[in-house]
């Protein structure tokens, strides 16, 4: 609950305490405190214990931390009822790069090996990044080139 409370937080709650309670009452306001809390988890721990005892002996092993979604989902996905834990084991994303890799080298010595006639296409089977024709190939010229026309708009697709 309190994780991110480092060593100046609490030096600046003493320091804070001492200055709204005193030295003299500080002692006694830290039993009160204690005592409280005290209290408060006997009376949840009575509760806790009123609820098994009413639910019956079906739910004699349910905790109130699985009503957490966190817990619940994670202790769902642990229990191999489902058979979960035999797919995320059989799945290996490093393996599964790998063999994606393999494929598209595999593709690309394909098109290595055949004659390159698209236009989308420059030497030795490489795919242009360039916008439009290769680069190579366009005449110089110190003519704007002309806009591209926006595709057509279409209503029902958005």
């Amino acid at each position: 609950m309190f994780n991110d409370i480092g060593l100046p937080e609490v030096i600046a709650l003493v320091v804070l305490a001492v200055l709204v309670f005193g030295p003299d009452k500080l002692p006694q306001v830290i039993q009160d405190v204690a005592r409280t809390i005290r209290k408060i988890r006997e009376f949840s721990d009575s509760a806790k214990q009123d609820i098994r005892n009413e639910l019956g002996p079906e739910f004699k092993d349910f905790e109130f931390e699985d009503l957490n979604p966190k817990t619940f989902i994670r202790k769902q996905l642990d229990s191999d009822e489902l058979g979960l834990k035999e797919i995320r084991n059989g799945f290996d994303l490093k393996k599964e790069m790998a063999e994606v890799g393999d494929a598209v080298q595999t593709v690309g010595d394909v098109r290595d090996d055949a004659p390159s006639s698209s236009a989308g296409t420059s030497s030795g089977g490489r795919i242009s990044m360039t916008k439009g024709p290769d680069l190579e190939k366009r005449p110089e010229s110190t003519e704007q080139p002309a806009k591209p026309t926006p595709p057509p708009f279409d209503a029902d697709a958005t």
